[in-house]
């Protein structure tokens, strides 16, 4: 993280934006604030940030209907900071194309660590087609060669399981909805077949987590789906 980077916050309570752009703005961060949707929207066409910290719960529109509208021309990482914590509303905000979910009231520790994890897979985005090797502590994913090693020794994986594992990996540190993650690793017809995603990511995880009912990498949101955590 530089001076260099850029954060656009849009939520419509006063002290959370003074509360935001302070403590950001301690961090280094370059920070702009916006209490309407439209008004955000603007900010971000005109100015592009690096990572959108973004509130449901706006005045003229919701937060859904923001991250609709951005994910119509940028992939710029979104993370959702609302009082709202039922699981329909998180994965409603992740389907729409937000990567990320805080709950208020939230630790600022942990809303720098998620702005972290968004920035890195922005960066891993712009470089996906140079990095084709993805690695999280003992594995090592290449994507190409359809290889996965764990402590340099290969582990074979049926093609289901490789897929999964892959489009994981891929967008590593984003929280995959179930629903995005049948859609893509199956068929869309599957998508509410979650059973399905279940016994393979217990799969998964036997072959490739040192204990499986306490992993590292293949971590479950509760309700709303899977996160892979790759090396910083």
């Amino acid at each position: 993280m530089t001076q260099s980077t850029r954060i656009l916050v849009i939520d419509d309570e006063p002290q959370i934006l003074r509360a935001l752009k302070t403590i950001l703005t301690d961090r280094h961060f370059l920070v702009a604030t916006a209490s309407r949707g439209e008004e955000g929207l603007a900010l971000a066409a005109a100015n592009p940030p690096d990572v959108i910290i973004l509130d449901l719960s706006l005045p003229d529109m919701d937060g859904f209907q923001v991250c609709a509208r951005l994910r119509e021309w940028t992939s710029v990482p979104i993370i959702v900071l609302s009082v709202r914590d039922h699981e329909r509303d998180k994965v409603m905000a992740l389907d729409k194309g937000a990567d990320d979910y805080l709950t208020k009231p939230f630790g600022i520790e942990e809303l720098l660590a998620r702005i972290r994890v968004a920035l890195r897979h922005a960066a891993q985005v712009q470089t996906q087609s140079k990095s084709t090797v993805i690695r999280a502590g003992p594995l090592e994913i290449n994507l190409i060669d359809h290889l996965v090693k764990r402590n340099a020794e290969e582990i074979k994986l049926t093609a289901t399981e490789f897929k999964l594992l892959a489009y994981l990996a891929a967008h590593a540190g984003r929280v995959l909805t179930h629903h995005a993650i049948l859609s893509n690793v199956w068929e869309p017809a599957d998508a509410d077949h979650v059973e399905y995603l279940r016994v393979y990511m217990r799969q998964l995880r036997k072959k490739l987590e040192t204990d499986p009912d306490q992993p590292q990498f293949l971590i479950t949101e509760p309700g709303v789906g899977y996160r892979f955590l790759a090396d910083e």
